[in-house]
């Protein structure tokens, strides 16, 4: 399970270390995409394989199942940590989500986000107002 947060600084070749708990956790060899809510997100290859495998069997002939395969699985990057544990995050995602000097990683689960360090602390502002609400919601559906 990946969970916890890290700030760590983008060097000017687009490279980022990984924490070295994720390291440990996620295997050598990951797949890093879009991810929602402006963050892009890390993948093992095994959680990979199931996510591609479902968005494959979405229904062709709709227009949104064919419009989220293309966001998720055109963007999506094989990527592996160099000896020092960085890893290399592509031009047009770093772009697309404005990473830039400071990188957070949120574990979530069975993916890491990577996250604009400001987006993230507004984010994280915006969520914690609305978080008894929404665990008010989770608990009427039997979620928690």
């Amino acid at each position: 399970m990946l969970i916890g947060e890290y700030t760590h600084a983008i060097d000017d070749k687009n490279r980022v270390s990984l924490p070295s708990k994720f390291r440990k956790s996620i295997g050598k060899t990951m797949i890093l995409t879009r991810g929602l809510d402006n963050c892009l997100s890390i993948y093992s290859l095994a959680d990979w394989k199931n996510i591609s495998e479902k968005l494959g069997g979405l229904n062709f002939g709709d227009a949104n199942s064919r419009k989220f395969n293309r966001y998720m699985l055109a963007s999506a990057v094989e990527i592996t940590p160099d000896g020092a544990g960085r890893i290399l995050i592509p031009q047009h995602l770093k772009d697309e989500v404005k990473i830039e000097g400071k990188v957070v990683f949120a574990g979530v689960y069975n993916r890491i986000e990577l996250w604009n360090d400001s987006v993230w602390e507004a984010y994280k502002k915006d969520t914690l107002g609305d978080a008894n609400e929404i665990a008010q919601k989770l608990g009427d559906v039997g979620a928690i």
